[in-house]
Parts: structure tokens; sequence; C-alpha cells
């Protein structure tokens, strides 16, 4: 039962606050939450990557894009883990600037982890945007 109240406390802190400095315009706290080894993978809402050169291109790509976050809940509806691998369903409500000009929007966001060394990584993320 320990493995999962710590993974969802880091869910809950280092992972909420990477998204939210992303949606400011700072990827740093989010690369350092994602592996290095491969395989890793995004199918997003804006753009897909397959392997660490593609994902490092939407990161950058997105800190260049958002900015002035003015909110952002993640709202989580299911999540486990078993042994070193883990993922989280939920939904993400964002209140921020794309491109300059504010939107919100709400993403149904999916993502899988792999503990490496004792930390927890992001190796894949599955975004779309929930429409009404």
């Amino acid at each position: 039962m320990a493995d999962r109240e710590d993974f969802l406390r880091w869910v809950e802190t280092s992972l909420y606050e990477a998204e939210l400095a992303l949606h400011n315009g700072d990827a740093g706290p989010r690369r350092a939450l994602w592996s290095r080894a491969e395989p890793v993978s995004i199918l997003g809402a804006f753009r897909n990557a397959h392997g660490r050169a593609e994902v490092e291109e939407v990161f950058t790509f997105l800190e260049r894009t958002f900015s002035d976050c003015t909110s952002y809940m993640f709202e989580l509806q299911a999540y486990d883990v078993g042994g070193d691998m883990a993922y989280t369903a939920g939904l993400e409500h964002t209140s921020t600037s794309v491109d300059g000009q504010p939107r919100s929007y709400t993403l149904r966001a999916t993502q899988v982890y792999r503990r490496e060394g004792g930390t927890w990584k992001v190796a894949h993320r599955h975004a779309d945007t929930v429409t009404a």
C-alpha cells in the first residue's frame, strides 16, 4: 500500500508542479520527470512524438506556445501501481495563454510511468481534447 500512497503523493506534488510550470512556459520541470530511457512516446492533443529526440522537440514547442497559466487542475479518475510500473488517467482542466491568446480547455490524459533508480519517470502520455 505504501507504493500506491507514495506514487499518489508524487503525482499530486512533483508531477502537478511540472505541468503547472509547463503551462507557464517552462518545460524544465517536465523534462526532469520524463524518462531518459527508450521507449518514450507522446500521443498528444497538439503533437505526437516517438523517442527522446521527438519528445524533446514537443517540450520545446510547448514551452514556446504556453504562457500566463491562470488555472491548472488534474482531476485524477484512476491510477494504479504494479511493481516498477504505474499509470494515471484523468482530466486536465487548464486556463492558459496559447500563442498569446487566453484559452481554457479540458484534456483527457493517460500517462504511463516507470520507476527508474527509485524515482518515478513518465514513459508515455496520451491526451486529447474533451468535446461537449
